[in-house]
């Protein structure tokens, strides 16, 4: 029984054990004919070399993949001696050597016992397309994803079958979604059928953008397609011009979102006591330079917190900048009440003070201001780019809108601001202290600016002229919308920022700028108050 059962057991085991030498020997041939293409690299042209890529891409082995990346790097070498093909680099005056397959090293070299193999431009689109088959069956997610794109970025119909393999399996959508552009490409370029081709260029068709564009504009097709691609190319073309108009629409609404954040605080100044506050644009620069102080003390002190400096910063801002408009208006404005142009002088005078004070502080370059990480990035709405510190930017400044009104329109000073606003000698008869809500509304006016400060050292170069690229443009929002209104000053805001981003492409952005002005000069020859006008009989008087 015993003898039996070792006759029983021998005969698997030996079929294992030869099953095992078979697929050794298959592997040790697989590699000695990969070491061979390999080693022919160092006598072949750029033809023959390419040819050599294609045949090391189809054995569909991951080991060449350091081979083939080292020759696109320029990394590979021939010994001269024997002809034998390494990965070398540099070490002084000699070179180390490692096998192009098993990645293990073989001493070291003399420089000039070594010859570079060349490569080309083709060549390298060539090993990419090489590279991306040979790793779109990777397990890692990412390393499937680089292969993909490119493949994409250098399709070739060789790579077909490749990418056809790889469709079969993907489960990742994103990757798939590049495969199937890939492969779309490479049937363009291969001898497929006239349907196959067809379906081909709808895919690309389907998924848009300009590279779709580009792709479709620069594969040689047979005559019986051109007009398929031209068709494609057309309603590629149609989409991205509405995409376009969206696109200005977003930058319109991110620049109004600045100008209103510029201008609200104008607005309600320049409504309350007629001030023509030329030191507005220095109170946003000095929010800002509150904002890059908050960070740089954090940087120093509390780095964990940095995620929260902009919301540290803005209180901060909203109290500094309101402090030095408080001064500003008890030392300076309440003496001038009634005299606007001397008004606008003397707050011109304050905004170059504080420009040099910021300068001798500071400095006159540049300061650094983080983003945090919740306003840093981007993501993609369509062929839409939306990056998050915009986005949030719009959101601040909508907020700002909202708090400030609710504080006009539900709080006691807000009723006394608005008292002021529309008859000033009749809120004086009812006991409310006229030139103290004046200070304050300064005050508020200023830090809501500092405020604004704080939103646009995210976007913008944090120097002492930040301000001075602000100030016009608020005041034409101010005048535009209606002087004193915060509605109108939000509809001006908003539509001058979309104004401005539909002139620019066609007129440029000073040129833009300049027809803007003239646009509003001669609205407001027909409507003087502005879109939104204060009512009441003392304002009409």
């Amino acid at each position: 029984m015993f003898d039996k059962f070792i006759y029983r057991m021998a005969v698997p085991l030996a079929a294992c054990f030869c099953l095992m030498l078979t697929l050794t020997a298959t592997s040790l041939r697989a590699q000695e004919d990969a070491h061979g293409l390999i080693n022919s690299l160092g006598r072949a042209n750029f033809q023959k070399a390419g040819d050599i890529v294609q045949t090391l891409a189809k054995t569909g082995d991951p080991k060449v993949v350091p081979a083939l990346q080292a020759f696109s790097d320029g990394d590979l070498y021939v010994r001269k001696s024997d002809n034998q093909v390494f990965i070398a680099k540099s070490s002084g005056d000699m070179m180390d050597l490692v096998d192009p397959l098993t990645g293990q090293a073989t001493g070291q070299e003399a420089r000039d016992n070594l010859a570079k193999i060349k490569i080309n431009n083709s060549l390298r689109r060539a090993v990419r397309a090489a590279l991306g088959g040979l790793t779109l069956m990777s397990p890692d997610r990412a390393t499937r994803l680089e292969a993909a794109q490119s493949i994409l970025k250098a399709p070739s119909a060789d790579s077909l079958d490749a990418v056809e393999t790889a469709l079969r399996s993907e489960k990742d959508a994103d990757i798939r979604g590049v495969l199937e552009r890939a492969r779309a490409v490479a049937v363009l370029g291969s001898g497929r059928s006239v349907e196959d081709r067809k379906a081909a260029i709808e895919t690309i068709k389907a998924e848009g953008g300009r590279d779709a564009i580009g792709i479709l504009s620069s594969v040689s097709v047979d005559d019986s397609l051109k007009p398929d691609v031209a068709a494609a190319i057309a309603g590629i073309q149609e989409q991205l011009k509405f995409w376009d108009a969206v696109q200005n629409v977003w930058y319109g609404l991110s620049l109004g979102s600045v100008l209103l954040l510029a201008a609200i605080g104008l607005a309600i100044t320049f409504g309350v006591m007629g001030i023509i506050n030329m030191a507005h644009g220095e109170m946003v620069m000095l929010g800002a330079y509150s904002t890059f102080v908050v960070q740089s003390i954090i940087r120093t002190s509390y780095p964990q917190l940095f995620d929260w400096s902009l919301a540290i910063a803005l209180p901060v801002a909203f109290v500094v900048t309101g402090a030095v408009g408080l001064v500003i208006e008890r030392g300076v404005i309440r003496f001038l009440y009634g005299r606007p142009l001397e008004t606008l002088l003397a707050t011109w005078g304050i905004s170059l003070i504080l420009q040099q004070a910021v300068r001798s502080i500071f400095g006159p370059t540049n300061q650094e201001v983080g983003n945090p990480s919740w306003m840093s990035g981007s993501f993609d709405l369509g062929y839409l780019s939306i990056t998050w510190n915009r986005l949030w930017i719009i959101v601040f400044a909508l907020g700002v809108f909202v708090a400030f009104l609710l504080l006009l329109k539900r709080s006691a000073f807000g009723l006394q601001m608005r008292a002021v606003t529309q008859n000033r000698r009749m809120a004086s008869s009812m006991g409310i202290r006229t030139s103290w809500i004046d200070a304050f509304t300064f005050a508020v006016g200023s830090g809501i600016a500092g405020m604004a400060g704080v939103a646009l050292s995210q976007i913008d170069n944090v120097s002492p002229n930040l301000g001075q690229s602000y100030i016009i443009d608020s005041f034409m929002v101010v005048v535009f919308g209606g002087v004193g209104n915060l509605w109108g000053t939000l509809v001006g805001a908003f539509s001058l920022g979309i104004l401005n981003k539909f002139l620019e492409p066609y007129a440029g952005a000073v040129l833009g700028k300049i027809l803007v002005l003239v646009l509003i000069i001669l609205f407001i020859q027909k409507r003087p108050r502005g879109l939104f006008a204060l009512k009441g009989r003392a304002v009409e008087a």
